[in-house]
């Protein structure tokens, strides 16, 4: 028993150090591999600074990740400063390379048309993310880039949460969304805040008055064959009828203390 012990614990061993090289020499083909996978799926230029992949731990970082895309269907760029990937640890991320938890920092995100995520469907299966965390994002919509006529859009993110999220575009997370502190701005100076949790969503701003308006909402739903382009047209769609439930629900307030 001892003996077969020692064996176990050196086994063992030579695996774990196995594990460190590996790591360090898989770090930058798995960082190549991330960003050019979403480079692929938004047919953009990829690139990054640097990348680190501990095995052992089940870990993976990416810093200073950035997408161009300019071409005649219209102009994309994707910037994101790290992004925090937990895997399954002592080498199961080997052959199990989904996300449990994904924290993504420093987002900006700039996109002039909604035709730039009409894409065919990608040959490698979507990124997988058990859990999402987003934090210091901005998100800049170019005028008629989802609204024609509308205007620019900007959103600041100062922190979201989402559930299971199979990433077809960089705006998939918002169909599993848990949380969200965000605020908008949007055309003809109107400012607006939104925080929503547990399917309670607030709203404040310049066009609410002094009384913020609260809503119970729910998120539009998917059945896992929409493309990128059918999963935008239902945020848009979705975020038509949340701006109308949001003025209804003012007009209703400021009729009940007139």
């Amino acid at each position: 028993m001892k003996r077969f012990a020692k064996i176990v614990v050196g086994v063992f061993a030579v695996w774990i150090a196995l594990l460190f090289i590996l790591g360090f020499a898989l770090a930058n083909s798995t960082g190549r591999a991330v960003s050019g996978r979403l480079g692929e799926s938004l047919r953009a230029t990829s690139k990054f600074a640097s990348s680190t992949l501990g095995l052992v731990r089940g870990k993976f970082y990416l810093e200073q990740m950035s997408l161009r895309r300019d071409d005649v269907i219209g102009q994309l760029s994707l910037d994101v400063g790290e992004v925090t990937c937990d895997l399954p640890p002592l080498g199961v991320a080997l052959v199990d390379r989904d996300c449990r938890q994904l924290a993504v920092d420093g987002v900006r995100l700039e996109v002039s048309t909604a035709a730039l995520f009409k894409l065919p469907r990608p040959v490698r299966k979507p990124f997988v993310a058990e859990h999402v965390t987003l934090t210091n994002a901005e998100l800049t919509f170019s005028p008629s880039a989802f609204v024609p006529g509308f205007g620019r859009i900007h959103i600041a993110i100062a922190h979201a949460e989402a559930g299971r999220t199979l990433f077809k575009t960089p705006l998939s997370w918002l169909f599993h969304l848990e949380e969200i502190d965000a605020a908008f701005d949007l055309p003809a100076n109107i400012s607006l805040r939104l925080a929503y949790r547990a399917g309670r969503l607030t709203a404040s701003g310049n066009v609410f008055g002094s009384k913020p308006v609260e809503l119970t909402i729910a998120l539009p739903s998917l059945d896992g064959s929409e493309d990128a382009q059918t999963e935008i047209a239902k945020l848009v769609a979705f975020a038509k009828s949340l701006a109308e439930q949001l003025v209804e629900q003012r007009v209703e307030n400021w009729l009940k203390f007139q």
